[in-house]
């Protein structure tokens, strides 16, 4: 998988924007790139701050360009552009104060076209890597919400297995949409069935063709009440939105991965027993989904994968490790 999406870097440089720069994972995985060649990192922190840490550490990053926010020469005209973003919610000196932030600055480099793509996490949360690429950056035209994906690998006797999983870390639920006037204006089905759409989309980028099964715990309407409902008008509304997309359900796991059961329990269904793409019905199954597939399936989990934005930015874990933020840098820039 990788050799693939670091032969599409090499034939289309990229820019990638690390936020936490001072980091020894970020600048282990920086001087990785750097040697790589195939993907230009750009690190966020006090110059002198992150030359000495990584000095320390042991990691050539010479030659890389380090951008300190409290020096940054184009400092007002980013004010002035993210003033312009903000609509009024922002006041100059708003503005001013969280772009001395690491989150904040790099996604305008990224909205400011300096930058090709972004990733960030290992000390902020996810909401302070979120938070300002949906202020600044944006859904793209089409797009409705902002979802996530986890795109997971395991080496098998025929070559690697890979699955994409969504959303496991971003919508809590999925709930209708009403206006002032208490007018419905985007259904939870909706909401469901662009996520759906989205991470088969992001599949493609991976090499998966995708078969995308919507999950519950109700095969065909074998089971009632809780989010069946929602799976079935999802399903239904996913395949009015792209019918070229190969989708079923609803369908419960084991009807999704075996050919045998799905053929039963959904007979006549081309995903039944073959799916690799899996939409969660909220993100306590999906979270759960893909923990277990990681830690008792032997799957490598790379994500989440932010879906739905005008450019790529994701999240990482705080607990992550300088492998991960290697991977998941090419992961992020190959989506640009």
């Amino acid at each position: 998988m990788f050799d693939i999406l670091e032969a599409k870097l090499r034939a289309n440089p990229r820019k990638i924007v690390f936020t936490e720069g001072h980091d020894a994972r970020i600048l282990e995985a920086a001087a990785k790139l750097k040697q790589g060649g195939f993907l230009t990192p750009i690190l966020i922190g006090q110059v002198e701050v992150v030359k000495a840490k990584a000095a320390e550490c042991g990691f050539d990053i010479e030659g890389l360009e380090i951008i300190d926010p409290a020096t940054y020469p184009e400092m007002e005209a980013m004010v002035e552009k993210m003033v312009e973003l903000r609509k009024g919610k922002m006041t100059p000196e708003d503005c001013r104060a969280n772009l001395q932030k690491g989150n904040y600055f790099g996604t305008m480099l990224v909205k400011m076209g300096y930058a090709d793509s972004l990733l960030g996490g290992a000390t902020y949360s996810t909401a302070d890597t979120v938070r300002p690429a949906l202020q600044l950056v944006k859904t793209r035209k089409g797009a409705h919400l902002v979802s996530s994906c986890f795109i997971m690998a395991r080496e098998g006797k025929d070559g690697q297995e890979l699955l994409a999983m969504g959303d496991c870390a971003i919508n809590i639920d999925y709930q209708d949409t009403v206006d002032k006037e208490g007018n419905v204006t985007f259904t939870a089905a909706e909401k469901l069935a662009e996520v759906a759409i989205e991470t088969a989309k992001t599949a493609k980028v991976f090499g998966i063709d995708p078969k995308v099964a919507m999950l519950s715990f109700s095969t065909k309407g074998s089971g009632k009440g809780g989010t069946v409902a929602l799976s079935q008008a999802a399903t239904a509304k996913a395949k009015e939105l792209a019918p070229e997309l190969a989708i079923d359900g609803e369908m419960q796991f084991d009807a999704a991965v075996s050919p045998t059961v799905g053929q039963l329990k959904f007979p006549g269904s081309k995903v039944a027993g073959y799916a690799n793409t899996f939409i969660f019905p909220n993100i306590e199954a999906g979270n759960i989904g893909y923990k277990i597939a990681q830690r008792l399936g032997g799957f490598a989990a790379y994500g989440p994968i932010l879906q739905g934005l005008n450019a790529p930015i994701n999240d990482l874990s705080r607990g992550c490790n300088a492998d991960e933020v290697y991977k998941m840098a090419i992961i992020t820039a190959a989506l640009a």
